[in-house]
């Protein structure tokens, strides 16, 4: 039977030159000069040739698709997937669209053995993950990942000595700015709200800087203002419940995430309390429904267009054996009518 589909012979015939020309032309090679590469490229396009890429990323050993891990979050409702984390995947899908490389996204569950290897099964070249749950045994799965020598980087608490490589925000300063706007619109009895334990690295490293920015202003930090919260509405609700149950004076809360403020606003306003003219509230990560909150709520940016960006290109790099050097994303405090302002 006659096959009818041209292949790279078909055009070196008609080009009159080698094959290994060809496909040097159609990877663009600088070997090729341009005349000989357009008037291969129209012979390609007259015949209807395509690039097998599969064929040509086995040759290469690249398969030019990165996976993204998102990770299971059980406290976040049936999506099971931060809001947060939510924001950044367009941004990454963007940037390695950029640069040429398909997107493998996969949702892990807590429990999985996600350290399976993708790069051996040749599905990816490296894996970007977001999320971890449960910090501590998060890093005995990386380490995993670390010993058997894959190209990994993940969004999360920037620790030294930890596993692999890990980009994140700032937590500490960011929080820092934030206490202080709270400190500066008079507020003297604050809540935080948020666990500080070793599980959570990155809401200790905000508790840090709370701490830091009251003592600076001279506010007294009070243990029974301090209540654990996971990044759920249900967590932040609870805790400002608690609060009131507990019977101690406050006059502005920061939650560690958006969520958890979000979730107190709500038990705020079911017990009568206005927001901001009783309690100031403040969150962090500016997922894009503190926007519409009612009141707007104030809290901390963190960029996820450039934080899409570094992991992308800093994974990419990692793939062809170059250095990184990460740092910390600083956030930005965005002021809105929660702590009885609408600056913007």
């Amino acid at each position: 039977m006659k096959n009818d589909k041209p292949t790279s012979f078909d055009i070196a015939y008609r080009a009159g030159v080698s094959q290994p020309t060809v496909s040097r032309a159609l990877r663009d090679s600088p070997l090729v000069s341009k005349e000989t590469r357009e008037r291969i490229q129209a012979i390609a396009k007259e015949l209807n040739y395509k690039v097998d890429i599969n064929a040509r990323n086995l040759r290469s050993q690249s398969s030019r698709t990165l996976a993204l891990l998102l990770c299971e979050d059980p406290g976040t409702g049936d999506s099971l997937i931060n809001p947060f984390f939510l924001s950044m995947l367009g941004s990454i899908t963007k940037a390695s669209a950029v640069r040429g490389y398909d997107l493998l996204i996969s949702f892990q569950q807590d429990s999985s053995d996600w350290a399976a290897d993708y790069e051996d099964a040749h599905r990816a070249d490296g894996i970007i993950l977001l999320g971890y749950g449960d910090y501590t045994s998060y890093v005995k799965k990386i380490k995993n990942l670390d010993e058997l020598g894959a190209h990994f980087i993940t969004w999360g608490p920037v620790i030294e000595g930890q596993p692999g490589y890990f980009l994140g925000c700032d937590n500490k300063k960011s929080a820092h700015a934030a206490a202080k706007h709270l400190a500066e619109q008079g507020a003297k009895r604050i809540a935080f709200f948020g666990d500080i334990s070793d599980k959570s690295p990155e809401f200790n490293a905000r508790h840090q800087g709370f701490t830091e920015a009251l003592l600076e202003a001279n506010i007294a930090i009070y243990p029974e203002l301090q209540f654990e919260a996971y990044s759920t509405e249900e967590s932040g609700f609870t805790a400002a419940q608690k609060l009131l149950d507990s019977g101690a004076s406050f006059d502005a809360i920061f939650g560690a995430s958006d969520l958890i403020a979000l979730g107190a606003m709500k038990a705020l306003s079911d017990n009568g309390l206005n927001v901001p003219k009783d309690v100031a509230v403040i969150g962090f990560d500016d997922i894009p429904i503190a926007a519409f909150s009612s009141p707007p709520l104030t809290t901390v940016r963190q960029d996820t267009i450039l934080a899409g960006q570094l992991l992308v290109d800093s994974l990419i790099s990692l793939i062809n054996g170059e250095d990184i050097n990460l740092k910390r994303i600083p956030g930005k405090l965005i002021v809105r009518g929660s702590c009885g302002s609408t600056q913007k």
